[in-house]
């Protein structure tokens, strides 16, 4: 076609191939694209708490969460009265103590725990069957009262004994008890999360899944509807005896219903033969584990969680302020390392994990809003960002809005981001990281 020819017209480009061959092409991927559909379905889209907050069953109170905050906050009273003197223990800069300091004070006034998990295993020891049965029967009336009267966590559940011969039949009792008391008591919540500890063999995660099919189908509920966390705390877990990663087949094991991966420090060190002065989750052990579980994990919508430190903020100020630093430091190791979430043993430990958090994320959001507005704009800066990153960036914006550290008109009013717009960008079809609508 000559130049001026056919104008508004364009010129097709040539090519060799049939349809049929893309077809053919088409037909033979088929399972597999139905295949990376189911096992690889991307991140669920909908808040990871910061933390997890154990508390034994016989313990667990209808106060418990004000008990945590208000504990928290005598903490900061008697060691920390001010930001300046926070920011001097933790080494925070004078500009932005002052806004963490105030938000880690008003997050333990209004939330103070994101997720609690009623323990009756490591937490609550061997009790009589009775005394047990009462006590999940309990934790299911609490829990419920909580979520009718709106002071409910946003995650709440329980921690039920693990699938070995041995506390097998008392575990699948007590969860039975109190399921059965969520269900007579209104129904299941929203933010139900139920935590199985110890697994060693993909097939005790199947048995978990088993378990819950059939509480479903007693008390008619829609398949699927309840999940759980598998704990990785022992070597099988992490490696099986063929070599290869036991965690995989754990996801897939659970049809569907794994929600977390949750480390656990000290039972996963000793495993190991790790010596208690140097049981940590910043061991090599430990980073090992849970890089295994983060890509085995990655774009299956299983959320992976780090353990705890067992040094706990107690006795005089130079004391508290030692194991402030440390679980501090351990907490901003971990984010970086993109663990978002991990385990809190006791209330001095809320402070530090709210500011560890909330520094995250207020040190880096101005960037990465910018980062994300050129992107959507596609204006240009001195990063060339592709989509992966851009997905990456509003996932961080959300974390940070979930928890509290950000502000939505903090994002909206110089980057003109919208939630909707960063759960776009976050969360985009399977296979498509444009974050196109």
């Amino acid at each position: 076609m000559g130049q001026g020819q056919g104008q508004g017209q364009r010129e097709r480009a040539a090519t060799s191939l049939t349809g049929a061959v893309g077809e053919e092409i088409g037909g033979f991927l088929a399972p597999v694209d139905a295949e990376l559909e189911r096992r690889y379905p991307g991140d669920p889209g909908t808040r990871q708490p910061v933390h997890t907050v154990y508390v034994p069953g016989d313990d667990f109170a209808a106060d418990t969460l004000r008990v945590w905050g208000d504990r928290a906050l005598a903490a900061l009273d008697e060691h920390a009265p001010d930001a300046a003197s926070f920011a001097a223990v933790l080494g925070l800069d004078g500009a932005l103590a002052e806004d963490v300091y105030g938000r880690v004070r008003a997050k333990l006034e209004r939330e103070p725990v994101e997720d609690l998990r009623v323990d009756f295993e490591d937490g609550y020891g061997n009790r009589p069957d009775a005394e047990e049965d009462e006590t999940a029967a309990r934790a299911a009336r609490l829990i419920a009262a909580a979520h009718a009267a709106g002071t409910a966590a946003p995650y709440m559940g329980v921690r039920v004994k693990c699938m070995e011969a041995a506390v097998r039949d008392r575990g699948i009792r007590t969860l039975d008890i109190f399921l059965t008391g969520l269900m007579d008591t209104g129904g299941l919540p929203d933010g139900l999360v139920l935590t199985l500890p110890k697994v060693t063999y993909a097939e005790q995660v199947t048995a978990m899944a088993r378990l819950l099919d059939a509480f479903e189908k007693t008390r008619g509920l829609e398949p699927g509807r309840i999940g759980f966390e598998i704990q990785i705390e022992t070597s099988q877990a992490v490696l099986a005896a063929d070599g290869t990663a036991t965690v995989a087949r754990m996801i897939q094991a659970a049809g569907g219903r794994a929600t977390g991966l949750h480390y656990g420090t000290f039972d996963y060190s000793a495993c190991l033969g790790v010596s208690a002065a140097h049981q940590a989750s910043d061991h090599p052990a430990a980073d090992h584990a849970k890089a295994v579980m983060q890509v085995a994990a990655a774009g299956t919508g299983v959320r992976v969680s780090d353990g705890s430190t067992n040094v706990l903020p107690v006795g005089p100020t130079e004391q508290v302020h030692d194991a402030w630093r440390l679980h501090y430091g351990l907490t901003r190791r971990a984010l970086a390392r993109a663990y978002y979430q991990g385990w809190d043993m006791h209330p001095g430990h809320l402070p530090t994990r709210y500011a560890a958090v909330f520094a995250f994320y207020r040190e880096g959001f101005a960037r990465a809003a910018d980062r994300l507005a050129r992107y959507a704009g596609r204006a240009g800066g001195d990063v060339m960002d592709e989509p992966a990153t851009a997905k990456a960036l509003a996932g961080y914006l959300l974390r940070g809005l979930d928890c509290g550290a950000l502000d939505i008109t903090e994002l909206a009013g110089p980057s003109g981001l919208s939630r909707a717009v960063l759960e776009q960008f976050a969360s985009p079809r399977h296979g498509d990281l444009t974050g196109s609508a």
